[in-house]
């Protein structure tokens, strides 16, 4: 296979998959899409030692235009050396999220990361958001940024290149209902079936 031709299947599963997760992600304007990626993993290297700017642009070219149609917020989670940092639009900033002086690089952040923040209009990092969906791309660990309620997404493609591929969705809390045990103390008194 072609470099050119493996660089298009990357493209190619990446907006299969992302599709199917969008599907059932129930994502409104102005949410967050996390994204973690291993472009190592991809290339069927171990994480953190292969980076590929090209395997990076190609997942970019996947996602953005479809979360672009539905005015979601890409986010990178950048690699463990930025401490999982995460890269985002300043606009996509959560009320009250300081930001951090860090620019992405290719072994300091990560490829995708690399690829987000130059490709973004006016890219932040930050420490924490939490996202209303994501995509796991070679076992990066994107959970720390998702809201509390992560469902598994189970796509038809199980792998970008050789890496592993995880999506997740997020639903509100549910709290309450047939089984649950209230204190009348702190109900007023009301009785709740």
């Amino acid at each position: 296979m072609t470099e050119k031709n493996f660089y298009e299947e990357i493209r190619t599963a990446v907006e299969s998959a992302a599709k199917e997760l969008l599907a059932v992600a129930d994502l409104k304007p102005g949410d967050i899409f996390i994204l973690g990626c291993s472009s190592s993993e991809i290339k069927g290297e171990h994480i953190g030692k292969g980076s590929d700017i090209d395997a990076a642009k190609a997942v970019y070219e996947g996602i953005k235009p479809l979360l672009d149609e539905k005015k979601v917020f890409l986010a990178a989670q950048c690699c463990e050396h930025l401490n999982r940092a995460v890269i985002l639009e300043r606009e996509a900033l959560p009320v009250g999220a300081d930001i951090c002086n860090a620019v992405p690089q290719l072994h300091a952040g990560g490829s995708f990361s690399v690829t987000l923040y130059e490709n973004a209009k006016d890219p932040v990092a930050v420490e924490h958001i939490k996202a209303a969906a994501g995509m796991d791309i070679g076992d990066t660990l994107i959970g720390m940024h998702l809201k509390d309620v992560a469902v598994p997404v189970r796509t038809q493609i199980k792998k970008i290149g050789a890496a592993n591929l995880v999506c997740a969705r997020t639903r509100p809390k549910f709290i309450g209902g047939g089984r649950a045990v209230y204190d009348d103390k702190l109900s007023g008194g009301e009785v709740r079936p």
